[in-house]
Protein backbone atom coordinates (compact mmCIF):
# COMPACT_ATOMS: atom_id res chain seq x y z
CA UNK A 1 0.00 0.00 0.00
CA UNK A 2 1.44 3.79 -1.03
CA UNK A 3 2.58 5.82 2.33
CA UNK A 4 2.14 9.51 2.31
CA UNK A 5 2.75 11.80 4.50
CA UNK A 6 0.50 12.61 7.41
CA UNK A 7 0.74 16.08 6.66
CA UNK A 8 -1.41 15.85 3.68
CA UNK A 9 -5.20 15.17 3.62
CA UNK A 10 -4.96 11.99 1.62
CA UNK A 11 -5.06 8.29 3.37
CA UNK A 12 -2.94 7.55 5.82
CA UNK A 13 -0.72 4.70 5.49
CA UNK A 14 -2.08 1.28 6.88
CA UNK A 15 1.52 0.67 9.41
CA UNK A 16 3.06 3.78 11.03
CA UNK A 17 6.06 4.62 12.35
CA UNK A 18 5.33 6.28 15.22
CA UNK A 19 8.46 7.48 18.00
CA UNK A 20 6.84 7.83 21.42
CA UNK A 21 9.29 10.32 23.49
CA UNK A 22 8.95 9.52 27.28
CA UNK A 23 7.49 5.89 27.14
CA UNK A 24 5.93 6.41 31.06
CA UNK A 25 2.27 6.56 32.46
CA UNK A 26 0.90 8.04 29.04
CA UNK A 27 3.46 7.39 26.42
CA UNK A 28 3.92 3.86 27.62
CA UNK A 29 0.40 3.23 27.19
CA UNK A 30 0.16 4.39 23.87
CA UNK A 31 3.22 3.02 22.80
CA UNK A 32 1.51 -0.86 24.26
CA UNK A 33 -1.57 0.22 22.26
CA UNK A 34 -0.14 0.98 19.19
CA UNK A 35 2.47 -1.44 18.49
CA UNK A 36 -0.17 -3.92 19.55
CA UNK A 37 -2.50 -2.42 16.94
CA UNK A 38 0.33 -3.37 14.16
CA UNK A 39 2.24 -0.11 14.16
CA UNK A 40 6.23 0.19 14.30
CA UNK A 41 6.54 2.01 17.72
CA UNK A 42 10.30 3.82 18.94
CA UNK A 43 10.40 4.83 22.22
CA UNK A 44 12.85 7.62 23.30
CA UNK A 45 14.42 7.58 26.74
CA UNK A 46 17.22 7.10 28.77
CA UNK A 47 19.92 4.33 28.07
CA UNK A 48 18.25 1.88 30.79
CA UNK A 49 14.60 2.06 30.43
CA UNK A 50 15.80 1.92 26.67
CA UNK A 51 17.47 -1.43 27.21
CA UNK A 52 14.78 -2.65 29.03
CA UNK A 53 11.93 -1.43 26.85
CA UNK A 54 14.29 -3.76 23.79
CA UNK A 55 14.15 -6.81 25.84
CA UNK A 56 10.51 -7.21 27.57
CA UNK A 57 8.71 -4.94 25.55
CA UNK A 58 5.65 -3.20 26.95
CA UNK A 59 3.68 -4.44 29.85
CA UNK A 60 0.17 -3.01 30.13
CA UNK A 61 -2.14 -3.74 33.14
CA UNK A 62 -5.42 -2.44 32.15
CA UNK A 63 -9.28 -2.70 32.89
CA UNK A 64 -10.26 -0.85 29.31
CA UNK A 65 -7.89 -3.03 27.13
CA UNK A 66 -6.63 -6.24 29.10
CA UNK A 67 -3.44 -7.12 30.26
CA UNK A 68 -0.99 -7.99 27.18
CA UNK A 69 2.55 -7.27 26.31
CA UNK A 70 3.81 -5.29 23.18
CA UNK A 71 7.04 -5.30 21.58
CA UNK A 72 8.66 -2.05 20.69
CA UNK A 73 11.87 -0.88 19.50
CA UNK A 74 14.02 1.95 21.73
CA UNK A 75 16.87 3.87 21.57
CA UNK A 76 18.17 6.83 23.05
CA UNK A 77 17.89 9.66 20.46
CA UNK A 78 15.34 9.50 17.20
CA UNK A 79 17.76 8.48 14.35
CA UNK A 80 15.02 8.34 11.30
CA UNK A 81 11.93 10.26 10.10
CA UNK A 82 8.81 9.28 11.74
CA UNK A 83 5.24 9.60 10.53
CA UNK A 84 4.25 10.89 14.16
CA UNK A 85 6.48 11.70 17.38
CA UNK A 86 4.59 11.46 20.19
CA UNK A 87 5.79 13.95 23.08
CA UNK A 88 4.50 12.53 26.76
CA UNK A 89 7.59 13.43 28.91
CA UNK A 90 6.99 15.85 32.31
CA UNK A 91 7.26 19.16 32.12
CA UNK A 92 10.14 19.48 33.99
CA UNK A 93 12.06 16.82 31.62
CA UNK A 94 10.76 18.28 28.53
CA UNK A 95 13.78 21.26 27.68
CA UNK A 96 16.13 17.97 27.85
CA UNK A 97 14.42 15.26 26.65
CA UNK A 98 13.31 17.13 22.93
CA UNK A 99 17.57 17.17 22.25
CA UNK A 100 16.51 13.34 22.01
CA UNK A 101 14.68 14.38 18.55
CA UNK A 102 16.32 16.55 16.69
CA UNK A 103 14.57 18.58 13.91
CA UNK A 104 16.18 17.66 11.31
CA UNK A 105 16.30 13.96 11.86
CA UNK A 106 11.91 14.12 12.48
CA UNK A 107 11.83 14.66 8.37
CA UNK A 108 7.88 15.73 7.84
CA UNK A 109 6.07 13.79 10.66
CA UNK A 110 4.19 15.73 13.24
CA UNK A 111 4.97 16.17 16.17
CA UNK A 112 1.80 15.68 19.38
CA UNK A 113 2.30 16.76 22.42
CA UNK A 114 0.43 15.14 25.27
CA UNK A 115 0.95 17.15 28.11
CA UNK A 116 -0.20 19.13 30.70
CA UNK A 117 -0.53 23.10 30.66
CA UNK A 118 -1.01 25.75 28.37
CA UNK A 119 1.86 27.12 27.40
CA UNK A 120 4.21 24.10 25.70
CA UNK A 121 2.78 24.31 22.34
CA UNK A 122 4.11 27.55 21.11
CA UNK A 123 7.64 26.23 22.54
CA UNK A 124 7.09 23.17 20.15
CA UNK A 125 6.36 25.06 17.56
CA UNK A 126 9.37 27.17 17.47
CA UNK A 127 11.83 23.92 17.90
CA UNK A 128 10.25 21.95 15.40
CA UNK A 129 7.70 24.46 13.07
CA UNK A 130 4.42 25.57 13.11
CA UNK A 131 3.16 23.14 11.01
CA UNK A 132 4.37 19.82 11.97
CA UNK A 133 3.00 20.51 15.69
CA UNK A 134 -1.07 19.65 16.98
CA UNK A 135 -1.85 20.51 20.23
CA UNK A 136 -3.71 17.70 21.93
CA UNK A 137 -4.86 16.54 24.99
CA UNK A 138 -5.50 13.23 26.95
CA UNK A 139 -7.77 11.88 29.65
CA UNK A 140 -6.77 9.25 31.18
CA UNK A 141 -5.30 8.09 34.81
CA UNK A 142 -2.16 5.43 33.77
CA UNK A 143 0.97 5.19 35.66
CA UNK A 144 4.45 4.04 34.89
CA UNK A 145 5.47 1.51 37.55
CA UNK A 146 8.81 0.30 36.30
CA UNK A 147 10.39 1.26 33.21
CA UNK A 148 8.03 -0.64 30.58
CA UNK A 149 5.35 -1.53 33.45
CA UNK A 150 1.96 0.54 32.82
CA UNK A 151 -0.75 0.40 35.20
CA UNK A 152 -3.59 1.84 33.27
CA UNK A 153 -6.17 2.71 36.12
CA UNK A 154 -8.99 5.13 34.33
CA UNK A 155 -12.12 3.21 32.37
CA UNK A 156 -11.44 5.61 29.58
CA UNK A 157 -8.63 6.73 27.15
CA UNK A 158 -9.45 9.67 25.26
CA UNK A 159 -7.56 12.65 22.88
CA UNK A 160 -8.82 15.60 21.65
CA UNK A 161 -6.53 16.74 18.97
CA UNK A 162 -6.53 20.08 17.81
CA UNK A 163 -7.85 21.22 14.06
CA UNK A 164 -9.74 20.29 10.95
CA UNK A 165 -10.91 16.61 10.77
CA UNK A 166 -9.92 16.61 7.23
CA UNK A 167 -6.13 16.77 8.29
CA UNK A 168 -6.38 14.86 11.44
CA UNK A 169 -8.72 11.79 9.66
CA UNK A 170 -5.49 9.93 9.10
CA UNK A 171 -4.37 10.25 13.10
CA UNK A 172 -7.73 10.14 14.20
CA UNK A 173 -7.91 6.82 13.03
CA UNK A 174 -4.74 5.37 13.92
CA UNK A 175 -5.63 5.85 17.28
CA UNK A 176 -9.19 4.67 17.09
CA UNK A 177 -8.16 1.57 15.20
CA UNK A 178 -5.92 1.34 18.67
CA UNK A 179 -8.93 1.77 20.74
CA UNK A 180 -8.70 5.00 22.02
CA UNK A 181 -11.54 7.52 21.34
CA UNK A 182 -10.09 10.68 19.66
CA UNK A 183 -11.57 13.77 17.79
CA UNK A 184 -10.52 16.26 16.17
CA UNK A 185 -11.91 19.74 18.22
CA UNK A 186 -11.30 23.14 16.35
CA UNK A 187 -10.36 25.71 18.75
CA UNK A 188 -6.46 24.74 20.23
CA UNK A 189 -6.91 26.99 22.87
CA UNK A 190 -10.61 25.58 24.37
CA UNK A 191 -9.09 22.61 24.18
CA UNK A 192 -5.98 23.13 26.53
CA UNK A 193 -8.16 25.48 28.62
CA UNK A 194 -10.94 22.70 28.83
CA UNK A 195 -8.57 20.33 30.26
CA UNK A 196 -6.69 22.74 32.61
CA UNK A 197 -9.92 23.58 34.56
CA UNK A 198 -10.74 20.09 35.29
CA UNK A 199 -6.61 19.24 36.42
CA UNK A 200 -5.68 22.41 38.33
CA UNK A 201 -8.30 21.77 41.16
CA UNK A 202 -7.87 18.12 40.67
CA UNK A 203 -3.69 18.01 41.10
CA UNK A 204 -3.35 20.79 43.38
CA UNK A 205 -5.29 19.41 45.90
CA UNK A 206 -5.02 15.67 45.85
CA UNK A 207 -1.22 16.66 45.93
CA UNK A 208 -1.64 19.37 48.85
CA UNK A 209 -3.46 16.94 51.18
CA UNK A 210 -2.82 13.46 49.62
CA UNK A 211 -6.12 12.82 49.22
CA UNK A 212 -7.64 10.39 46.69
CA UNK A 213 -10.06 12.41 44.44
CA UNK A 214 -13.21 11.03 46.24
CA UNK A 215 -11.44 11.86 49.48
CA UNK A 216 -11.69 15.30 47.93
CA UNK A 217 -14.88 15.24 46.26
CA UNK A 218 -16.86 14.85 49.37
CA UNK A 219 -14.47 16.01 52.69
CA UNK A 220 -13.13 19.01 50.48
CA UNK A 221 -15.62 19.66 48.28
CA UNK A 222 -16.19 23.39 49.05
CA UNK A 223 -12.19 24.09 48.11
CA UNK A 224 -13.01 21.76 45.35
CA UNK A 225 -15.49 24.02 44.10
CA UNK A 226 -13.84 27.46 45.14
CA UNK A 227 -10.69 26.35 42.65
CA UNK A 228 -12.99 25.09 40.32
CA UNK A 229 -14.65 28.71 40.44
CA UNK A 230 -11.38 30.58 39.87
CA UNK A 231 -9.87 28.55 37.06
CA UNK A 232 -13.11 28.90 35.20
CA UNK A 233 -13.05 32.38 35.40
CA UNK A 234 -9.73 32.38 34.47
CA UNK A 235 -10.13 30.45 31.69
CA UNK A 236 -13.51 32.53 30.83
CA UNK A 237 -11.01 35.81 30.92
CA UNK A 238 -8.43 34.07 28.06
CA UNK A 239 -11.48 33.76 25.93
CA UNK A 240 -13.19 30.22 26.68
CA UNK A 241 -16.38 30.07 28.92
CA UNK A 242 -16.43 27.78 31.18
CA UNK A 243 -19.26 26.17 33.40
CA UNK A 244 -18.18 25.45 36.52
CA UNK A 245 -21.06 23.46 37.36
CA UNK A 246 -20.54 21.32 35.27
CA UNK A 247 -16.78 20.41 35.73
CA UNK A 248 -17.05 20.38 39.40
CA UNK A 249 -19.89 17.13 38.12
CA UNK A 250 -17.03 15.68 36.44
CA UNK A 251 -14.97 14.64 39.22
CA UNK A 252 -18.22 12.53 40.69
CA UNK A 253 -17.72 10.09 37.80
CA UNK A 254 -13.99 9.59 38.46
CA UNK A 255 -13.17 6.31 40.26
CA UNK A 256 -12.60 7.56 43.88
CA UNK A 257 -9.46 5.98 44.80
CA UNK A 258 -7.85 7.77 41.59
CA UNK A 259 -5.24 10.25 42.40
CA UNK A 260 -3.53 12.62 40.13
CA UNK A 261 -0.31 12.04 38.47
CA UNK A 262 1.33 14.87 40.14
CA UNK A 263 0.09 13.37 43.23
CA UNK A 264 1.62 10.45 42.21
CA UNK A 265 5.24 12.05 41.53
CA UNK A 266 4.94 13.59 45.56
CA UNK A 267 4.90 10.43 46.48
CA UNK A 268 7.47 9.10 44.90
CA UNK A 269 9.70 11.82 45.55
CA UNK A 270 9.83 13.06 41.51
CA UNK A 271 10.27 17.13 40.34
CA UNK A 272 6.17 18.15 40.73
CA UNK A 273 4.52 20.09 37.17
CA UNK A 274 3.36 22.59 39.41
CA UNK A 275 4.78 25.52 37.18
CA UNK A 276 2.70 24.11 33.91
CA UNK A 277 -0.39 23.21 35.81
CA UNK A 278 -0.99 25.84 38.85
CA UNK A 279 1.70 28.44 37.39
CA UNK A 280 0.41 28.82 33.75
CA UNK A 281 -2.63 29.19 35.94
CA UNK A 282 -1.62 32.06 38.27
CA UNK A 283 -0.08 33.46 35.19
CA UNK A 284 -3.07 33.97 33.33
CA UNK A 285 -4.65 35.39 35.78
CA UNK A 286 -2.36 37.84 36.66
CA UNK A 287 -2.11 39.15 32.96
CA UNK A 288 -5.82 39.41 32.95
CA UNK A 289 -6.75 40.59 36.60
CA UNK A 290 -8.39 37.54 37.42
CA UNK A 291 -8.28 37.09 41.48
CA UNK A 292 -7.58 33.33 42.53
CA UNK A 293 -6.85 33.15 46.12
CA UNK A 294 -7.62 29.72 46.56
CA UNK A 295 -5.14 29.11 43.86
CA UNK A 296 -2.59 31.10 45.18
CA UNK A 297 -2.70 29.65 48.58
CA UNK A 298 -2.34 25.95 47.34
CA UNK A 299 0.54 27.13 45.19
CA UNK A 300 2.39 28.46 47.91
CA UNK A 301 2.00 25.75 50.41
CA UNK A 302 3.19 23.37 47.76
CA UNK A 303 6.23 25.43 46.55
CA UNK A 304 6.94 26.06 50.38
CA UNK A 305 7.05 22.09 50.46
Amino acid sequence: MRTTSPLTDTPAPHRWTVAVLGPGGVGGLLAGLLSRAGHRVICVAGEDTARTLRQDGIRVRSGQFGDFTAPVEADTALREPVGLCLVTVKHTALTAALERVPPQVLGDGLVLPLLNGVEHPAALRERYGARRVVAGTIRVESTRIAPGAIEHGSPFTEIDLTGTAERLGPLTAMFEDAGVRTRPVADETAALWAKLIFLAPFALLTTRYGLTIGEVRTGRRAELAALVAEAAAVSGACGVPADAARTLARYDTFPAGAKSSMQRDEEAGRPLELDAIGGALLRAAERHGVPTPVASRLMSELMAG
